[in-house]
This record gives C-alpha cells, sequence and structure tokens, in this order.
C-alpha cells in the first residue's frame, strides 16, 4: 500500500533517484530562476531576446533602488502587512474558539454546523466576485484595508475551524473532564488546558494562513485599485504601462514580495512540521 523508502530500494534505483532528483528539482526552480535572473538585467536584455544568457550588464542596484525608492512598492508592502497580520490573528482566533466548540461540546446542529464550514471550502470563490464586490461598495468598505480584512477573515475562518476542531477533537478528553470536576470554568479550560496544546497547530496554521493571505491575488484586484489599500501582489503591476511593460522591474517587486512567506516558513519551520505531524506516530 505504502511506497518502498528509497534506503530499502535497489542500488541502481538508489543511484537513479539521486541524479533524477536534482534535475526535476533545477526544472520546478526554473521560473524563480528565471525571475531572478531578469530582477539583475537591464530592461534592454529583453528586448534583445536574452532570456537565459548572462546579464549583459549588472543592474542589481539599479533596479532593485527603483523598486523601493521610485515606485509605491513599499506602501504596498506596508499594505500587505496591515492585511495579513490582522487576518491571521482573527482567523486563527475565531476558528480556536469555533474549533473548542464544534469538538468539545456536543449539542443538536454541531455536525450541521460543522458541515458548514466544510461546505464553505467548496465554494469556488470565483463565483462570488460580483455579490461580495457589490457588498463591499454597499458598506463603503471597497478599496479599503479593512474590507480586505475582515473579507480574508470570513472566508478563511471556515478551513482554520476545520483544522481546529480536528485537532482539538484528538486532544486527551480526560483532561477537560478532570479540570471540570476541580470547578474550572469552561473559558478557564480553554486558555489554560486546551490552547496551550493547540501551540503546534496554531503555529502550523498561523504560517498556511499567511502565505495565502500574504500570495492573494484574486482577491486584491477585485476589492482594491491603487495603492491605498492594494497588497504588494497587485501593486506589482504597477510597473506595466499602456504599450510596454518594465519586466526587469516587475521580477525585482516579485522577490521581494516572495521574501516574507518565505521567511515565515523557514522562522516557523520547525512549529508548521510539528503541528502537521503531531499525532501521525502513536
Amino acid at each position: 500500500m505504502f511506497p518502498t523508502p528509497i534506503e530499502k530500494t535497489s542500488r541502481s534505483w538508489q543511484i537513479s533517484y539521486q541524479i533524477i532528483l536534482p534535475i526535476v528539482l533545477i526544472i520546478w526552480l526554473l521560473p524563480l530562476i528565471a525571475v531572478a535572473m531578469f530582477s539583475i538585467k537591464p530592461d534592454s536584455d529583453f528586448a534583445n531576446g536574452n532570456y537565459w544568457g548572462l546579464p549583459s550588464s549588472f543592474e542589481f542596484f539599479s533596479n532593485y533602488g527603483k523598486v523601493f525608492f521610485e515606485s509605491n512598492m513599499p506602501r504596498y508592502l506596508l499594505n500587505s502587512v496591515f492585511i495579513t497580520i490582522p487576518t491571521v490573528i482573527g482567523a486563527v482566533a475565531l476558528s480556536a474558539m469555533a474549533g473548542f466548540a464544534l469538538g468539545v461540546y456536543k449539542f443538536k446542529g454541531n455536525l450541521l454546523i460543522f458541515f458548514m464550514f466544510i461546505a464553505g471550502n467548496f465554494v469556488p470563490f470565483q463565483i462570488l466576485m460580483v455579490p461580495v464586490r457589490d457588498l463591499t461598495i454597499s458598506m463603503g468598505l471597497y478599496d479599503t484595508v479593512q474590507g480586505l480584512v475582515l473579507f480574508h477573515i470570513a472566508f478563511q475562518t471556515g478551513f482554520c475551524t476545520l483544522f481546529m476542531r480536528n485537532f482539538i477533537k484528538a486532544l486527551p478528553f480526560p483532561l477537560i473532564e478532570a479540570a471540570r470536576v476541580e470547578g474550572v470554568a469552561e473559558w478557564r479550560i480553554f486558555l489554560y488546558v486546551v490552547l496551550p496544546l493547540m501551540k503546534p497547530a496554531l503555529a502550523a496554521l498561523a504560517v498556511l494562513i499567511f502565505t495565502f493571505i500574504w500570495n492573494d491575488y484574486f482577491w486584491a484586484v477585485v476589492l482594491t485599485q491603487g495603492p491605498n489599500a492594494q497588497p504588494v501582489t497587485a501593486g506589482i503591476t504597477e510597473f506595466n504601462s499602456q504599450y510596454r511593460a518594465a519586466y526587469h522591474l516587475m521580477s525585482a517587486g516579485s522577490i521581494v514580495a516572495a521574501l516574507p512567506p518565505v521567511a515565515m516558513f523557514f522562522l516557523m519551520q520547525k512549529h508548521f512540521i510539528a503541528g502537521l505531524t503531531l499525532g501521525a506516530v502513536k
């Protein structure tokens, strides 16, 4: 049923694996390598068809200097921070409480509410584009950071609750029963008994949601316009003009936009892996 570990295969297959793996990895990284190369090339290299060759001149400081000091990129980055951080905090906090309620308490309609959270994850976001946009306009939240934050919290809470509820369901229930016997209030049980046990799940979920929201492009374009509220993913299009696109600056901006989620993953890698694999081995 399960694949054979590479250590237990034949020597010839192990050698083939060691040769094929770097090749596949390089092919997978080719788009990122191309973007990184273009970010240090002059604009003329693209016009001359120099896609994969060495740069005709090294323009690292020039390109990245224009991105940071001659464009609205710092504002877009700041917007992304103001959108992503509150969304992560709000979605994780709400889902932790909802997951606790659905995982611990038995009441009529528990499964129905849980299935509603699950069903929300299967709704294609594209079909909600027009009603969500009209709703934000009618509420005065169109082209605002607050509108994007509220929207993302609402849409991410379903997945987060599914994640949290299943994690809490796997916790040892006798701990909660023992706390109740001691007369501990329910909110104290959540804060001082359940929440400390959820730290790996909270960290893993925070990394996932941070990545989802920071890299979002679709809703950033639908619900915002201009540098007042647009995040960095949509702001990169500022380097497009009517008749030409500054691909070298777009590449530099893309590299800058990709750094925060990558840094977030490496900083939280230990907790992220622990959260995803907790309970996998008994």
